[in-house]
């Protein structure tokens, strides 16, 4: 189990302690997308769905799921969260939804599970407001672009 720090020697999982690691700033940065129909896309980006304007609701959603991270994974720290950002896009070339969040904290460990769970819970917010539309919707791509802060330094995505 070598270099896995939620489980012990034993093998078994654990909360890992951080009690004596310095606190530093951190953020992370995730992505992900959502892909539709073409129906559904032109519905989202002309204001038309029934449910009110998906992007304004999902982007609430992503702040909101990034709060609720350590709520959702049991082995994840609760962390004063100093800043969640959401950019939600949409992209013809999906045709769908670009998403990206930004978290930020001054604390012990990163905020790269709660980057990834603001980026989920957005899009499956997307979902969720348009299925009505579009059942095969794709969810994807989701993943940390950004990590910077703490003993392990900088992290980006190439």
């Amino acid at each position: 189990m070598s270099g896995l720090t939620h489980f012990n020697a034993e093998g078994e999982a654990h909360m890992v302690d951080v009690s004596e690691k310095e606190i530093t700033s951190r953020v992370a940065t995730a992505t992900g997308w959502v892909r539709m129909s073409a129906d559904a896309f032109e519905i989202i980006s002309s204001g038309r769905a029934k449910k009110g304007d998906v992007l304004s609701v999902a982007q609430l959603a992503g702040i909101m799921g990034a709060k609720k991270t350590p709520e959702l994974i049991p082995l994840c720290h609760p962390l004063p969260i100093a800043k969640v950002a959401l950019d939600l896009e949409l992209d013809p070339a999906l045709p769908g939804v670009q998403i990206s969040a930004t978290v930020k904290t001054t604390g012990q460990t990163g905020v790269e599970m709660e980057a990834l769970t603001a980026v989920s819970t957005a899009a499956l917010t997307v979902y969720d407001m348009i299925k009505a539309v579009d059942k095969t919707m794709e969810i994807g791509g989701i993943h940390v672009t950004l990590k910077d802060g703490g003993k392990s330094g900088r992290f980006e995505a190439k």
